[in-house]
């Protein structure tokens, strides 16, 4: 029995070495050299382009290797800051957040950062749903693998044999790593160094703009198929969101307003409802004969909150609306919401009520504190009236600026390679960020040892005490970068 287990285990191992693959707990990666020769063709390709695309990116990770430690120093003092302060709203002034953290392979560590483009993002690790997942994981792969070609091109371009591609997966965050001849890295120059473990992060800062220009020139690359700038379209209404039901929004409905704020797109809808959110609750114009002839004589009470109430709990289409006269300035009414407001112009005063001599008032909804009543316009169907917070709107419908030209092309599309977009840029750009840091184990550490080589070996004549000077480089970028992890996911965990 025991010979027969030994003679399997030996069977799987070679199967596992002839497929390249190689198991351990938590971890699966595949190597292969079936791109070797792919490999081989890019860096021979054009070698003088080659060599200035490279150098290029040899200043940008020298720059970035300083620049990454002065970003996580000001993040690290935002997250400190943000501590003793206790101020919640300061977490989407962050430009680094804490996601997730990846052991290293080859020649990168995963991300564990991605940057935040605006406080409105779908944020991985904070507030990502579920349905988000395929755009972050395949915004991880595709970032890893852009990396390692990125080492991979320019170690071939300095005469360092490349002996394989690989993809990995750790618990279930894929990534990927190149093989190299570690004796052919030690031969060439310090700069030829340089080139090779600054170009993962110039690969993917250069991924990062191409995924931002692809975003930036979008509503061109589709304009034979969208148009764009009449409305925010809705894609997707939740099941529990409050404008979910028979007056409320549909897949396909273009929204053209809320309240007196116009809305032209996705980015128009994000800050109308902001501005709703933070400023006081609109009131409609009302005459003071129509006022006479809608309300009704209602019990007035006050919420623990300190507002007034003054219709039945059990209405549906009621609302109170305070207003003022001239004699009393605390007057409430108690009236039909949809008829009040669809002939209404908004006001805040009555002051912005007076024409034609006819005597009016800016009647107020009067709701609880936060709550809102928002007026959502989108031909040719009825107004939709909210009631409720408006950031739950704002989760709970999706929406999109392109409109499709045709009833056949897909309303999701633009919003697919929107997300995707941005997901590139936040992740590519954190590969490049994270990586560029003086720390053990990232690209880094490699490219700060070859950049003292380079610069300090006339001045620091002992190889060892250039070593050293590495060494407390490091320790100290390393100590930067676990405070930030450290910190950041206690102020992740602890919201």
């Amino acid at each position: 029995v025991l010979q027969s287990s030994n003679s399997l285990k030996a069977s799987y191992e070679d199967w596992l070495l002839t497929y390249g693959l190689s198991v351990s707990p938590f971890h699966l990666r595949w190597q292969t050299a079936l791109f070797n020769r792919q490999f081989y063709n890019w860096g021979r390709w054009k070698p003088k382009f080659l060599y200035l695309w490279f150098s290029v990116g040899m200043v940008f990770g020298i720059v970035a290797m300083f620049g990454s430690v002065i970003l996580l120093g000001k993040t690290l003092l935002q997250t400190l800051t943000q501590m003793l302060t206790e101020a919640p709203k300061a977490q989407n002034d962050r430009m680094l957040q804490v996601v997730v953290s990846v052991p290293s392979s080859g020649l990168c560590l995963r991300a564990v950062f991605v940057l935040l483009s605006c406080p409105h993002q779908q944020v991985p690790g904070v507030n990502l749903p579920i349905s988000q997942l395929t755009y972050f994981f395949s915004a991880i792969l595709i970032s890893g693998v852009i990396h390692e070609v990125g080492h991979g091109v320019a170690a071939i371009r300095e005469q360092v044999r490349f002996n394989g591609f690989g993809i990995f997966i750790f618990i279930v965050y894929p990534g990927a790593f190149v093989d190299l001849f570690t004796t052919h890295l030690q031969l060439i120059s310090p700069v030829q160094q340089l080139r090779i473990f600054c170009a993962g992060v110039w690969h993917n800062f250069v991924l990062g703009v191409a995924s931002f220009m692809v975003l930036f020139l979008l509503p061109a690359i589709l304009f034979p198929f969208y148009y764009t700038g009449v409305g925010a379209l809705v894609t997707e209404v939740a099941e529990d969101s409050p404008a979910n039901g028979p007056r409320g929004l549909f897949v396909g409905d273009l929204v053209t307003n809320l309240q007196d704020c116009p809305v032209y797109n996705v980015e128009d809808w994000n800050s109308c409802l902001g501005d709703i959110s933070e400023k006081s609750q609109v009131g409609y114009c009302v005459s003071a004969a129509t006022l006479q002839q809608l309300s009704f004589p209602a019990r007035v009470y006050r919420r623990l909150d300190g507002t007034v109430e003054c219709c039945s709990n059990n209405s549906l289409t009621d609302i109170c609306f305070s207003y003022s006269n001239k004699l009393d300035s605390h007057l409430h009414a108690c009236l039909p919401a949809r008829k009040v407001i669809e002939a209404s112009k908004v006001c805040r005063t009555n002051m912005d009520c007076h024409k034609d001599f006819v005597p009016s008032f800016c009647v107020t909804p009067s709701l609880e504190n936060q709550t809102r009543l928002i007026r959502v316009k989108h031909p040719p169907h009825i107004d939709m009236l909210y009631v409720g917070h408006p950031m739950h709107l704002q989760y709970t419908v999706s929406l999109s600026s392109f409109v499709p030209r045709q009833n056949f092309l897909s309303i999701d599309l633009p919003v697919v390679i929107e997300t995707f977009c941005k997901y590139l840029i936040s992740l590519s750009g954190a590969l490049a960020v994270i990586n560029a840091v003086p720390c053990f184990a990232l690209d880094g550490q490699w490219i700060l040892n070859s950049f003292l080589e380079a610069t300090l070996s006339s001045l620091i004549v002992e190889k060892h005490n250039r070593e050293l000077v590495g060494f407390l480089i490091l320790l100290a970028g390393s100590a930067l970068l676990a405070a930030n992890v450290a910190l950041g996911l206690w102020m992740v965990t602890a919201r």
